[in-house]
């Protein structure tokens, strides 16, 4: 058996996102703890990372900004009836520069390579032996499943590819709806790294979770050569599936009587309508260095994860709307009307800070769904 590891500070279980970030933050700011790292993969696994600029507050973005390996200055959107190019800073970074910058962080031997098989609020054990004991434990390990809550799903497969004599796309496409309605709203996404590579991604907002990785590469191939592109290489993939909350209880999401830490997905702290963790991952890890010293450091953590949760309501709202009253054939007509609001609007609403004035916009005039069956929808769910 493994012997047991010496007492830390700080134990981060999970190197995804939020405790990548969690580790940096404390790093930079607080080298007087002993902040260890347990994941079994590679720190931030395999994945890209998209933001507007204004998703960050400007005394977060330290933390971020040595991560970037992209940016433009605006984006496109695509629909049946209305294309647009908004003027605002996009980024994105990258899993392999949240890896480098962790391990150049932390001191050797403080990222380990293994899985925690039971945690707890002073300690964790190791998938292969050992105990990690620890001041505070904090868990980042991710969505897992979540029985306690009524989701739509937000399921993609994205490749790298590299396209013979360039591809043309100058700007990002976030949303790039012109495509085929299968499987509830669909869209795909476009990240021009350089003149010959760009990420595609082929999303679905769905009912189920179920990702057809297969089809998603069909489609991602039948994309490419209707854009005329001769693709050569693909250098990269990624596929996942986010939750997009319509209905649930935190309280039942995170009981008071789990007295250990959470941060990131795992602490219901992702935007309910689009699945997006980021913003929330980096104003926590941003925080972490203050709070750590200051009274019941769990509890402290929850309630936050609870005021944000709260904050969300009207964003779980738009949800039921979206999934519960929208034929899944003509959700698109939804986010064709979102991308009609001014950018400001649209930049509060992805870094989930809509205004009283930004709710009101989006709920009045003609709706893209039933009204009938958006009220009977809104009735049935407990969206709190």
């Amino acid at each position: 058996m493994t012997a047991d590891l010496p007492r830390c500070d700080i134990a981060i279980v999970g190197g995804g996102l939020a405790g990548g970030l969690a580790a940096l933050a404390l790093a930079a700011r607080r080298p007087d703890l002993d902040v260890r790292l347990v994941e079994p993969e590679p720190v931030g696994g395999n994945h890209i990372w998209s933001f507007f600029d204004s998703d960050i507050a400007r005394k977060d973005r330290w933390l971020v900004g040595p991560l970037v390996r992209h940016h433009w200055q605006g984006y496109d959107v695509r629909f049946p009836s209305h294309e647009r190019r908004i003027r605002m800073g996009y980024k994105s970074i990258t899993s392999e520069a949240l890896a480098e910058a962790v391990a150049a962080a932390l001191p050797g031997g403080h990222i380990i390579a293994d899985r925690a098989k039971h945690v707890a609020p002073d300690h964790l054990l190791l998938s292969r032996g050992g105990r990690l004991s620890a001041k505070h434990v904090i868990d980042a390990r991710g969505a897992g499943k979540f029985p306690t809550l009524d989701c739509g799903w937000q399921k993609f497969v994205g490749q790298a590819l590299t396209v013979a004599d360039g591809h043309g796309v100058e700007h990002p496409v976030v949303m790039d709806a012109t495509v085929e309605q299968i499987d509830g709203y669909r869209f795909v996404y476009l990240l021009p790294f350089d003149a010959e590579t760009i990420f595609v991604e082929d999303t679905c907002y769905s009912d189920d979770a179920d990702l057809d990785v297969a089809a998603a590469r069909d489609r991602i191939a039948t994309y490419a050569a209707g854009r005329g592109w001769t693709v050569t290489a693909t250098t990269r993939e990624e596929s996942g599936v986010l939750p997009v909350v319509v209905a649930g209880d935190f309280e039942r999401l995170w009981p008071a009587s789990d007295r250990t830490g959470r941060i990131g997905v795992r602490a219901g702290a992702f935007h309910a309508t689009t699945g997006y963790s980021l913003p929330d991952a980096v104003r926590t890890a941003a925080a972490l260095p203050a709070l750590v010293d200051h009274g019941d450091f769990p509890a402290i953590l929850r309630d936050r994860a609870a005021a944000s949760w709260r904050r969300q309501r009207f964003y779980r709202m738009l949800g039921a709307m979206l999934f519960r009253s929208a034929d899944p054939d003509e959700r698109y007509r939804i986010f064709e009307r979102f991308y009609r609001l001014s950018p400001r609007l649209i930049a509060r609403f992805y870094a989930g800070r809509s205004a009283g004035g930004d709710k009101l916009r989006l709920l009045v005039g003609r709706p893209p769904v039933p009204v009938g069956r958006a009220i009977s929808a809104l009735a049935k769910l407990d969206w709190r």
